[in-house]
């Protein structure tokens, strides 16, 4: 089963561990990109985001994002 989103993440962000945790518990599908490890990512956050370097941020495969979502909104979202 393909990745139903794809979490934008640093690898010291607190809240970017429990989500990807949670996510895992849910049994949902995710594509992980730390921004670090690839800064052309950063555009992806920054245009969701005004500007900012906000993680976690959830994009869907519909385009649509979620910043620092709980895996509840995540949910929510994928049963629209």
């Amino acid at each position: 089963m393909p990745a139903q989103l794809t979490m934008y993440s640093t690898s010291w962000c607190g809240y970017c561990h429990r989500l990807a945790r949670q996510l895992k518990q849910a049994g949902i599908e995710f594509q992980m990109v730390d921004i670090e490890e690839q800064p052309e990512a950063t555009a992806i956050v920054e245009s969701a985001n005004d500007g900012n370097r906000t993680v976690p941020t959830v994009v869907f495969t519909d385009g649509t994002s979620l910043t620092n979502p709980s895996v509840r909104e995540v949910q929510a979202k994928l049963a629209d």
